[in-house]
């Protein structure tokens, strides 16, 4: 999973891959600690093409989580071709994520 820290680092890589998941999480969430490994997982094995980024707004990406209207943790978005198409905040599964992300990702192919 890549730390992204900067909106230009973020911008970036939206326009360079495909398919995103961004997690925005902190040091301190121990839940967005817990799912940070599994989502891993799944874009490694379920979902290749995926890129998986870490944004950790409590950190050095603050400013960037706060610019993007991220005030609650943990959050995944999932990006096809530079548009967000879904968003979890707070209380969701790594199922619902997976739900979401196979029809978009299968027209990827």
């Amino acid at each position: 999973m890549k730390n992204v820290c900067s909106e230009e680092a973020l911008s970036e890589l939206l326009e360079s891959s495909p398919a995103v998941l961004l997690l925005f999480g902190g040091s301190h969430c121990g839940v967005c600690q817990a799912i940070k490994p599994q989502l891993e997982k799944l874009g490694s094995e379920e979902f290749p093409k995926l890129m998986t980024a870490y944004i950790d707004c409590q950190g050095a990406a603050g400013p960037l989580c706060a610019a993007r209207g991220i005030f609650s943790l943990p959050v995944v978005q999932l990006w096809l071709e530079g548009q967000r198409f879904s968003e979890f905040a707070r209380v969701f599964s790594i199922g619902d994520v997976r739900a979401a992300l196979v029809r978009p990702y299968g027209l990827l192919e």
